[in-house]
């Protein structure tokens, strides 16, 4: 069992102990705590829910309006959605704020409520900080019996969402059409199985083929996206009848993508790619991605003479680096592509339109046009430490000890070698570091990675 409070919601797994899973109880107390503090700052009180399909979502959903109606606020609930459409209606309507229930890629145990302001985007970290202490604290009154909140449905918002999409200048519907594609989806048994075909047909795509899009909540596979969890539909398109595969995580947020062979077209080169077709088609303007993402994304921007900058690890720093540089398209490594044309979140059912424009009019197979983008790799390791050892100072001896080298510690410490990195992190959570290194080939990579946890080992004994 396992309650996470951070800035990016209340995040934890169903049943168990309050305090120490996701129960009644904490979704009460949080969302509480939330349509609090809406109240307080915004004086608005209208407040968007939507949710993904997990098993658990109808009950936290029921939980979570009936609070907010119990402290007067009005609840419009958007049912099965996707984060980016919620991401959308809050503003739309003139909402105060919006919670998206849903764990995002997590296994079908976690449930979560993420945190949205009046500009449907995720909270800062000082105002996640200022509900959690309300949640903390119990600091909410609830409203007399006269002055409840009104509870109403919406379900038309995924359909607006497509329609603004469509209606983007570099979404290209004709283009798409002609090419007929033949594409393949996985779905996971949530949201993006209503709301991918619903995009697909919207975009001129009939050849569908649809791999776990029963919105059951009941996930077919471990949800995130990674390559050792999409081998269903790896094998469909290894076949050969079909043009690529598409992939969604099950709040719609995350994008990855299958080539035409059932070779994965890699999860970090989902933004490479619709950045190149936007740079390209708006004649060059500047990127973001968080620090942990692939130096692909800068040359890729370099190479259409715009300026890339690199953001902490967490959406809302990204989106906060997007407005600081004027990025004109930005993201995380992960799959998520946020266009700020349409809004300030991650949207794979944007970068979906977008990336099958690019597709289209590049005449290219996936394989080749994956071919045509610098190849790094990034390898993946962690080291568990001690509680007793103090993890920042080991960050401070790795930063002493590579000062010659470009060093960004916005985030932990991340140190560049020529086109190669590492970036060491913290954990919030656990007594561990990750590390994360880039280089343009695997191997490089895990010697680069090893070198680093040779050296935080290297350290840790001289303390001992």
């Amino acid at each position: 069992m396992a309650l996470i409070k951070s800035i990016s919601g209340i995040r934890g797994t169903i049943g168990g102990v309050a305090g120490e899973g996701l129960t009644p109880i904490d979704v009460v107390k949080y969302a509480a705590a939330f349509g609090t503090w809406v109240l307080s700052t915004t004086q608005n009180n209208t407040i968007i829910i939507g949710r993904d399909a997990r098993l658990s979502g109808e009950m936290v959903s029921k939980l979570v309006a009936a609070t907010l109606q119990g402290l007067g606020i009005n609840v419009v609930d958007l049912g099965l959605s996707t984060t980016p459409t919620v991401e959308l209606a809050v503003p739309a309507k003139q909402a105060g704020g919006g919670i998206i229930l849903t764990a995002s890629h997590n296994p079908k145990q976690w449930n979560a409520l993420k945190l949205l302001n009046s500009q449907g985007e995720f909270i800062s970290d000082v105002e996640g900080k200022q509900v959690l202490a309300l949640g903390d604290t119990e600091a909410f009154s609830f409203a007399p019996v006269t002055k409840l909140g009104k509870y109403s449905t919406d379900d038309t918002f995924l359909e607006k969402h497509v329609q603004a999409i469509l209606s983007l200048p570099l979404v290209d519907v004709d283009a798409i059409r002609a090419k007929n594609f033949r594409v393949v989806i996985d779905c996971v048994n949530s949201s993006g199985g209503i709301a991918v075909p619903l995009l697909l047909e919207a975009l001129g795509v009939e050849r569908v083929e649809k791999l776990y899009c029963e919105p059951t909540g009941d996930f077919a596979h471990n949800p995130e996206p990674l390559p050792e969890n999409l081998r269903d539909i790896a094998r469909v398109l290894d076949k050969g009848s079909y043009d690529l595969g598409i992939v969604v995580d099950p709040d719609v947020d995350r994008l990855a993508l299958v080539s035409e062979d059932g070779s994965m077209f890699g999860e970090e080169y989902t933004l490479v790619a619709v950045a190149d077709y936007v740079l390209k088609q708006v004649g060059g303007g500047n990127t973001v991605s968080n620090l942990s993402s692939t130096r692909a994304l800068r040359d890729v921007t370099e190479k259409h003479g715009g300026q890339y900058a690199a953001a902490a690890v967490g959406e809302v720093n990204v989106v906060n680096k997007m407005k600081e540089t004027e990025a004109v398209i930005g993201g995380e490594g992960n799959g998520g592509i946020i266009f700020p044309e349409l809004h300030y979140g991650r949207d794979a059912l944007v970068g979906i339109a977008l990336f099958l424009t690019h597709l289209a009019k590049s005449g290219l197979t996936m394989t080749r046009l994956r071919s045509t983008y610098p190849s790094y790799y990034i390898s993946k390791n962690k080291i568990e430490l001690t509680p007793e050892i103090n993890t920042d100072q080991v960050l401070v001896q790795m930063q002493q000890r590579y000062a010659k080298q470009p060093i960004n510690t916005i985030d932990g410490v991340k140190i560049e070698f020529d086109k190669e990195w590492v970036h060491l992190r913290r954990s919030n959570t656990e007594p561990i570091i990750r590390i994360y290194a880039e280089s343009d080939s695997n191997a490089t990579a895990d010697h680069l990675a090893n070198k680093i946890i040779a050296d935080i080992k290297e350290i840790i004994s001289v303390k001992a």
